[in-house]
């Protein structure tokens, strides 16, 4: 018998465009998910403050409506927003991991920030890579936002939405050894009977795939599109076609695949809960382990580059500057 803990799989709307009330409504159900035992509660992607829906619904044009409001209400890294969200951790004494809209200066990354119980960060990460249009909105990740992570419940990595379908990215974490995952995903409602890959039945198998590839706990977190944001981003009948109500599918799945709760109504907010016995692990490992005995690295490698990347690299030393021009230091600046 293994490391016992319980985990819970937040399956809520967003407060939509509204940094202040995303920020309590994530602090009200970090919470209630600890009030209920948990000692790890994870968040939808982009759940501060929502998905961008809007860029799946028309030409980019009709979208610059959203995108000032977005920006303004995304998340800042060492922001007094986060500042309130760690506090709020600290508090409620559980590991938490939130998907964000990450703001930093004039650019948007899809951000998961991994807080410890004592409120400090253990990492801000960012999705390697948007997908299709939500490359019009968001930058790019790089090498040293994959990471796993030791903590007192095991070793936590985190990625979003269909970076689990990028089978070196995976194999990337799965590498660190990885225990529990958290996968962030947002709602499964969009392009309803129109597009099978965006839906629920390939999203949720994605994760479960995670689940028994890497040999890992999997805590998918999936975000309800609520009517509200629905008539606030559908001024057509085709767009409403188009971005149905609900698509909720929050679930955790075990180191065999197992689903490990039962599922809420896909319209409904709540929270999932299950618990893991890491031993579990050990069980699921002697059958395969993609980066032990199960590998053939004589064979096939990855090649991983954690190196940050930075726009700019300061070049200049002390003895070129003077009171007029003092040196940047760029370390100190967010990148």
């Amino acid at each position: 018998m293994g490391q016992k803990i319980k985990a819970a799989a937040v399956q809520a709307a967003p407060a939509f465009l509204n940094l202040a009330a995303g920020v309590e409504k994530t602090c009200w159900l970090i919470e209630e998910a600890a009030a209920n035992g948990s000692d790890i509660v994870a968040f939808p992607e982009a759940w501060i403050p929502g998905y961008p829906w809007w860029i799946w619904l028309d030409a980019p044009a009709w979208g610059f409506q959203f995108v000032e409001r977005y920006h303004e209400n995304s998340i800042s890294v060492g922001s007094r927003e986060m500042e309130r969200i760690r506090r709020c951790v600290e508090h409620a004494g559980i590991h938490v991991v939130i998907g964000t809209s990450e703001r930093d200066h004039g650019s948007l990354y899809l951000g998961q920030t991994l807080i410890a119980p004592d409120g400090q960060v253990l990492h801000d990460r960012r999705k390697l890579k948007p997908t299709h249009v939500e490359r019009s909105v968001f930058g790019e990740g790089d090498g040293s936002h994959l990471a796993v992570h030791d903590t007192p419940i095991g070793r936590l990595g985190a990625l979003c939405c269909w970076e689990h379908v990028q089978p070196l990215t995976k194999y990337a974490l799965f590498s660190m050894h990885e225990q529990i995952h958290v996968a962030s995903w947002p709602s499964f409602s969009l392009y309803e009977g129109k597009a099978h890959a965006l839906g629920p039945l390939v999203s949720k198998s994605v994760s479960r795939v995670y689940a028994v590839e890497g040999q890992c706990f999997v805590i998918a977190s999936c975000a309800v599109l609520s009517q509200e944001m629905q008539d606030m981003l559908c001024d057509t009948p085709a767009k409403r076609e188009l971005l149905p109500v609900g698509g909720a599918y929050s679930m955790i799945y075990g180191p065999d695949g197992r689903e490990l709760a039962e599922y809420l109504p896909e319209n409904e907010e709540g929270i999932v809960y299950a618990e893991l016995d890491l031993g579990e692990i050990a069980l699921a490992k002697s059958a395969a382990d993609p980066v032990g005995h199960y590998s053939r690295r004589d064979v096939t490698r990855l090649l991983l580059n954690r190196n940050p990347l930075r726009p700019t690299e300061d070049m200049s030393g002390p003895e070129t500057s003077d009171a007029r021009n003092e040196p940047v230091d760029i370390e100190a600046e967010p990148v």
